[in-house]
């Protein structure tokens, strides 16, 4: 059994989406917590979902970090309980300090809504072990401030542990300034904590996990969830 908790804040607008893509991938029920819930129900799994929380007034991700729920949310990820953030999600991670770097505007300034490539670079993780290290997958994404900036010694330490997950690339893999949709350092769409545990990504995975929606590459991250939960209670 998977249970997984979908934390709600005032302006997520993709919550139901992760909760639906749960359900139909693992068949098990999905609790909505409230952001001003004091704790999060016993789970296996907690996602933080896209959307605009607080009108992204501040700083995308900066009000919700300080959300009464996150105080549990962190506490518990430190004790180990896997969390996913998508978008707006990986923003509060990165806010909230559970992962290292922030996301700025795009150096385009523009909103981007449109699918991209990207390249799977490990398969180590909760959420990323059915992946094939290398692999050219294809995700939406919809944000304007997907920038992803940490410095040198912090960047270099990702690399070295293994906690880029993904890179934005073109259809063949390629990895370039070109193919950097948003400026984001070493194309950098979505990194790992030290554990492999917490994950934060720009791209929308749950909108892209059924064929009927256009594509299943974003499947993979929930099915990886599962099987990681199963393992993990075998």
């Amino acid at each position: 059994m998977l249970r997984a908790s979908v934390i709600v804040f005032p302006g997520s607008n993709c919550d139901r989406d992760v909760k639906v893509a749960l359900e139909a991938i693992t068949g098990f029920p999905v609790k909505m917590v409230w952001h001003g819930d004091a704790s999060v129900p016993a789970s296996d799994l907690i996602v933080l979902p896209g959307g605009f929380s607080y009108g992204d007034y501040l700083r995308c991700g900066a009000m919700a970090a300080h959300s009464p729920i996150m105080r549990d949310v962190v506490e518990k990820a430190k004790k180990g309980t896997p969390v996913l953030g998508i978008c707006n999600g990986f923003q509060v991670l990165c806010e909230s300090g559970l992962l290292p770097g922030v996301l700025m505007r795009n150096t385009s300034l523009h909103f981007i809504c449109r699918d991209v490539y990207l390249k799977a670079e490990t398969d180590k993780g909760f959420f990323t072990k059915c992946y094939r290290p290398g692999e050219v997958i294809r995700m939406p994404v919809a944000h304007a401030e997907g920038n992803f900036f940490a410095d040198s010694e912090t960047l270099d330490r990702l690399e070295g542990e293994g906690r880029v997950a993904f890179r934005y690339c073109d259809r063949d893999g390629n990895v370039s300034p070109e193919t950097g949709i948003n400026g984001a350092q070493r194309n950098i769409a979505g990194i790992t904590d030290e554990t492999g545990r917490v994950l934060g990504l720009m791209p929308h995975p749950e909108r892209l996990y059924d064929a009927i929606l256009g594509g299943t590459d974003g499947r993979r991250i929930f099915e990886s969830a599962l099987l990681s939960a199963l393992e993990a209670a075998a």
